[in-house]
């Protein structure tokens, strides 16, 4: 491949769905490549609140434009959401009791309320330093948002394959519970390592980052993902940027949001299972520059993680904004499309949590983890359907599930199937409120073909 990655409105139908159900799910066998791109810190308001026919910000009846107004502690009154251009950003807090202040019972009204709780915020608004975070009325950034005039490319592929309106992150919680739900559908603290059954659930989970990322070795002690493929034969790889850190030289996870181009060890927790020791599946966690390498041979794996390095993370505080995480998805996306690959492989896109920013849909309460506040959400591929809102509700989760009945025979995450000893309480594959991928595809179709995009438009 020639192509090298960086270093680093009101709710609408959906489109019109012409192939019947059963000849939208029964060809999933077309999809031989399953691969999943995990950003950083937005909500879906933030992102694409103002996008045609999606469950956007809502719509002011006096002058018809969206907008939401939320109480503002600081500066008395409400303050509301607003356009910015601006491509950096400070952001929220984002762990568990700020999203509960988020969310406030469902009301979605506290995220200003929230603001205090980080250190990095600016607390004085009328600081010469902060105004470039502020909107016309001296709103905090966390009421901003962006369209096709910052984010054109995820604009672009909204509009030509399909968005997810109704993702939520999977726990109210930061990034380590996040990707852990991402690989294993739960987030939780052992007292053991090497002992599943003492394993409980836990969505803070910083005194656990610490002791690995120390060097103490696994901590997590429960099954993930890659062990069931193991059991099954299925091929996988977790790509991460060049020189993340191992046991011996992680750095802490406040180090996180710098101007390293690593991935840090909170987006990169599989070498904290025990699992992956067990089956002795280390080297299938690689680099970046291996997933090119990989599409431009022919042997990607069934399985794709592809997690980002700071700069390009497009977290609040990374050191090149949101265009430089465009332009890295792009090229990936772009050399995805590029590669024999593409007419069997399935693209979702994604960010991990919330980063402070508002959003106005209440999370469902599933257990007692999460839902989390809205992220987005979007699917390209070959056969998704072309403009599609999907509005089902979602969570990573529905990602493994994907995963399992494509190459697991629909085998879950379950301690009764598993064959091992696990301790999860339930089986989130397996919730009812869980929509289907599979209804966003129509495997009828004739594989679409590839939508090249320049990364830095």
């Amino acid at each position: 491949l020639a192509l090298a990655i960086a270093i680093q409105g009101a709710l609408g139908p959906s489109a019109p769905v012409e192939a019947s159900a059963a000849s939208e799910r029964e060809g999933i066998g077309k999809l031989d490549h399953l691969i999943f791109i995990v950003q950083e810190n937005r909500s879906f308001d933030h992102y694409f609140g103002t996008f045609p026919g999606a469950d956007g910000l809502p719509v002011d009846p006096v002058d018809g434009k969206q907008r939401a107004c939320i109480p503002d502690p600081i500066l008395g009154g409400e303050s509301c959401t607003f356009h910015s251009d601006e491509p950096k950003a400070v952001g929220g807090p984002h762990d568990w009791e700020s999203s509960a202040i988020g969310v406030n019972g469902g009301a979605m009204d506290g995220f200003i309320e929230a603001l205090p709780r980080t250190k990095r915020w600016c607390k004085d608004r009328t600081a010469p330093e902060c105004a470039w975070t502020l909107g016309p009325d001296r709103q905090p950034d966390v009421l901003s948002w962006k369209d096709e005039r910052e984010i054109p490319n995820y604009w672009r592929y909204a509009e030509e394959f399909v968005l997810q309106d109704r993702l939520f992150a999977p726990a109210d919680s930061w990034t380590l519970p996040a990707h852990l739900f991402l690989v294993s559908a739960w987030s939780a603290s052992c007292a053991d390592a090497n002992d599943p059954m003492s394993c409980v659930s836990n969505k803070d989970l910083k005194p656990d980052a610490e002791r690995w990322e120390y060097g103490e070795g696994p901590v997590y002690a429960w099954t993930d993902i890659t062990w069931l493929l193991d059991q099954h034969g299925v091929s996988w790889g977790y790509y991460v940027a060049p020189g993340t850190c191992s046991f011996e030289d992680c750095h802490a996870y406040e180090r996180q949001i710098g101007p390293s181009g690593n991935t840090p060890a909170a987006k990169n927790p599989l070498p904290g299972f025990t699992t992956i020791y067990e089956t002795e599946q280390q080297d299938s966690i690689q680099t970046h520059d291996d997933f090119l390498d990989v599409l431009e041979d022919g042997t990607l794996p069934s399985v794709s993680w592809i997690i980002p390095g700071n700069a390009v993370s497009e977290h609040p505080q990374s050191s090149r904004g949101i265009r430089a995480g465009q332009a890295y998805v792009t090229r990936l996306v772009n050399a995805v499309m590029e590669s024999d690959a593409w007419d069997s492989s399935a693209i979702f896109i994604t960010w991990d949590d919330w980063g402070g920013f508002y959003d106005h849909v209440p999370p469902p309460q599933v257990d007692q983890l999460g839902y989390g506040i809205r992220v987005p959400g979007l699917l390209i591929s070959p056969y998704a359907k072309h403009g599609y809102i999907d509005h089902q509700t979602l969570s990573f989760d529905a990602y493994l599930k994907l995963i399992e009945d494509r190459f697991l025979d629909g085998e879950r995450l379950d301690p009764l199937t598993l064959g091992r000893p696990d301790s999860r309480p339930i089986v989130r594959e397996e919730l009812e409120i869980l929509g289907d991928l599979r209804e966003a595809f129509d495997f009828s179709q004739e594989p679409r073909r590839p939508l090249i995009l320049d990364p830095t438009p």
